[in-house]
């Protein structure tokens, strides 16, 4: 243990006199674990949302029977259930909005606790007699999530009140409950929501199984305890992109570990020489080198941790915000992380470590004695590994043609990302070095071979920068070029799709019958097209079904992918015959002129598929039949929406008899500006967190650059005292260093572009096909790659920037005491 803790203060000695490579180790560890584990901050927070969610009433989601349609339907048919036996109990649920919280979209939820089947539980705990009483006890109480009352700006104890001024009971808090979602008894939520003796669903105790009484067959349906938990299954995608780019982030800053340890070691070879002549044996000295790194690590994890929440705090609110744009998913706005994340993101530190210094260590333990003061021992070793390596790059190269070719899964869409990637960067070091021997061949001058040749030594320092700025630049051009492919894509698709001047949505059947009639006999509208709407499961997936009449707006304003006979239209009016979105038909693996068997009250229904459309954005299947075919198979069911055609300047006059006759809410009248401009607003926040990843990736790589250029710019003076004795001047001993670095980095980019080209590809063509079920049409940008490679010129030249600075400051003396030692 003695001889162990001197050699390890002689090893850690070498941070003291180098500091800069203290800093980027700990750089590289804390960049690194920080944007990991503020990633993997995200999606727990969300998971953990979602599971609150699912268990609100029960440890796990209720079977439930809801009307086909999900319309609210008469209080009275629980009633006769309870009578005939079915151990139902009554919810009702619907949007609430506060005053003074306009921008704060809840749930309210009305139970009725005695009538909770036994297995229940509410927000995770099991009620007891007296919290039951007081629940649904004048005033009663309305139980609300820490996250929820802070984002409201409330106090436990207020009586908030509802925008159509119903008062709320008592604000109580509930620590498990889910965010967004005020729990209240039945009867108050029903005065609340204006809606007396209506309900949503019935809840069944979990398991209960049972047919129907036969009055209430095609009135109701039983969905099972799975079916309504579905957001974890729905948002898988979303969170394993995320966790894509922190992954890219966790390998990048790996890279600037790499780097800096390998330089340390490569500078502690007579160090390394001293302890072993003195007796050091090679597994102590290993063992001190763990020890060392281990500290690091450790230092850079808790950094990093820190980091990481600090990041997950300012990106949640674009993160929730796509989650309920996208998925209807609310996620609790204040981070609740346990203790295993704090614990994991410092392990992650430690295994990034370890994954950083392997090489270097087992190069350091493998080189013999002699050999480790020997400097070309280093580049000679260095030469083999770089034959490795290249042969590494092509195994992985072929692992993604592989993937591509033979896969088809999410999984295998990211291992042709991974292959691409890695592949990538591992065989830059060896392309650049086969350009460069190209260039030393067809240079003339003794300066113009030097430069060559200098620029192919400094390679296996930089070769990690350089592997990490590849990467970042890619995965910008990349992620760039698919979001603005996608954004001018999904703006296109709205012009197309959002052409009704109005839609109207009714608040239950009985409106909604008035409501037909009503606007039939208004000369201003000029067309009147109801849905119809209803949920169904096809192989596990949730879908929606949607009833629309023959009409040429469909004709003129839904474009299709894909399409059976001359007329698919006329084929959806008068036969069999259903359209398919495009998600739904490539997870269900059919296509124009298959059959398509949908479970209705009445039996299977296996209409014919005569087309198939694009629907971007939304999570579910979707699937367009004939209102006929609809209400042969679900009569009971009533237009739940009404796409009105009208001149824009007729509008307000017909928004005034409408409120002047139904009393309809704004929630329940939406334009189509509004509904453009809702869409447009959910996609840009969808993808700011991504953009804010890949900025930090492309930062991560800029400071990766630097510190490589940093470390090495002492150790260059020798490589650089030789010209100054033969007369360069500094300035030109400075612009000569610039012009290796901006050829390495241009070289780089050149790289960089086909392959960011080719990620685009991937991301549209493979990862969204297989993540969300639709393929984006491949756009290239050509003033976005212009724009990415000035910033990633930009970014080179800043880290370039000290380095050269110090060189230009260098006194003629160093140079050459420099000289006259490296002689």
């Amino acid at each position: 243990m003695t001889v162990l803790r001197y050699a390890l203060a002689a090893l850690l000695s070498h941070w003291r006199r180098h500091p800069v490579q203290f800093f980027s180790v700990l750089t590289g560890l804390w960049l690194a674990t920080g944007l990991l584990t503020g990633v993997e901050a995200l999606n727990s927070q969300a998971r953990d949302s979602y599971a609150r969610a699912s268990r609100l009433i029960g440890g796990e989601p209720q079977a439930s029977l809801v009307s086909p349609n999900g319309a609210p339907f008469a209080q009275q048919w629980f009633v006769d259930l309870r009578r005939q036996g079915w151990p139902v109990s009554p919810v009702l649920q619907g949007r609430l909005i506060l005053k003074g919280h306009d921008s704060q979209r809840l749930q309210l939820m009305g139970i009725e606790p005695v009538s909770l089947p036994a297995d229940s539980a509410v927000a995770g705990q099991a009620m007891p007699i007296g919290r039951i009483v007081e629940f649904f006890s004048p005033p009663g109480s309305t139980w609300i999530a820490p996250e929820t009352l802070h984002a409201l700006n409330l106090r436990e104890g207020d009586t908030p009140q509802a925008q159509n001024g119903r008062v709320l009971p008592p604000l109580r808090v509930q620590t498990d409950m889910a965010p967004g979602v005020l729990l209240v008894d039945i009867g108050v939520a029903q005065t609340v929501l204006d809606q007396p003796e209506q309900l949503s669903r019935l809840w069944l105790p979990a398991g209960f199984q049972g047919d129907l009484p036969a009055g209430f067959k095609g009135l109701l349906q039983l969905k099972g305890s799975g079916e309504e938990n579905n957001l974890a299954r729905l948002t898988d995608s979303f969170h394993l992109n995320l966790d894509a780019l922190g992954f890219l982030s966790f390998v990048v800053g790996l890279f600037i570990v790499h780097a800096a340890i390998g330089l340390a070691l490569e500078q502690r070879r007579g160090l390394l020489r001293t302890l072993r002549a003195c007796g050091v044996s090679a597994r102590l000295l290993i063992a001190g080198l763990v020890i060392e790194l281990g500290a690091l690590a450790l230092a850079g994890g808790v950094l990093g941790v820190v980091s990481g929440y600090w990041l997950a705090s300012v990106l949640l609110p674009d993160v929730a915000a796509s989650l309920r744009g996208l998925y209807g998913a609310e996620v609790a706005g204040q981070l609740r992380l346990s203790p295993g994340w704090w614990l994991s993101g410092i392990g992650l530190s430690l295994l990034g470590a370890l994954l950083a210094g392997a090489s270097s260590l087992l190069r350091a333990a493998r080189l013999p004695l002699l050999a480790v003061a020997d400097p070309q021992a280093w580049h000679q070793q260095h030469a083999r590994w770089l034959r490795r390596q290249g042969r590494v790059a092509f195994v992985l190269g072929a692992v993604a043609l592989g993937a591509l070719l033979w896969g088809d899964s999410l999984a295998s869409g990211f291992a042709v990302l991974a292959g691409l990637l890695l592949g990538a960067a591992l065989a830059l070091p060896v392309l650049l070095s086969a350009l460069l021997n190209g260039l030393s061949a067809r240079s003339r001058s003794v300066l113009g071979q030097w430069f060559v040749a200098d620029c192919r030594q400094q390679l296996p320092a930089l070769s990690l920068a350089l592997m990490a700025l590849l990467l970042a630049m890619a995965a910008n051009i990349g992620a760039g070029s698919m979001t603005a492919g996608f954004r001018q894509t999904f703006n296109d698709w709205l012009e197309q799709r959002l052409t009704a001047e109005l839609y109207l949505n009714p608040a239950n059947p009985a409106q909604s019958r008035e409501l037909s009639s009503w606007l039939r006999q208004r000369a201003e509208v000029t067309a009147v097209l109801p849905n119809w709407q209803v949920a169904v499961t096809l192989q596990g997936w949730p879908t929606e079904v949607f009833g629309v009449i023959d009409h040429p707006h469909y004709r003129r304003h839904w474009p299709l992918l894909e399409a059976r006979g001359d007329d698919p239209w006329a084929s959806l009016a008068a036969d069999d015959a259903v359209m398919l979105s495009e998600q739904l038909a490539r997870r269900l693996k059919v296509r124009p002129g298959d059959r398509l068997t949908i479970p209705t009250p009445g039996g299977p229904w296996s209409p014919r598929v005569v087309g198939i459309y694009a629907d971007y954005g939304n999570p579910k299947g979707h699937v367009l039949v004939n209102s006929a075919h609809l209400l042969r198979n679900w009569p009971q069911l009533t237009p739940n929406r009404f796409n009105l055609r009208i001149d824009p300047a007729k509008i307000p006059a017909l928004l005034d008899a409408l409120q002047a006759r139904f009393r309809l809410d704004d929630s329940r009248i939406v334009d189509q500006a509004r509904l453009k401009g809702w869409s447009v607003q959910v996609f840009e926040r969808t993808f700011a967190a991504t953009a804010a990843l890949n900025s930090l990736t492309l930062a991560v790589a800029g400071v990766a650059l630097f510190i490589s250029l940093l470390t090495q710019s002492q150790s260059r003076l020798g490589q650089l005292a030789p010209l100054w004795a033969l007369g360069v001047t500094r300035r030109g001993l400075m612009l000569l260093n610039l012009g290796q670095t901006w050829l390495l980095a241009v070289l780089t980019l050149l790289v960089a572009l086909p392959l960011g080209i080719g990620l685009a590809w991937c991301l549209d063509a493979v990862i969204n096909v297989q993540a969300f079920g639709w393929r984006l049409p491949l756009r290239v940008f050509p003033l976005q790659l212009l724009q990415l490679t000035g910033l990633a010129l930009l970014a080179t030249l800043l880290a370039s920037a000290w380095p050269l600075y110090a060189l230009y400051r260098t006194q003629p003396a160093d140079l050459l005491r420099t000289f006259a030692h490296e002689n």
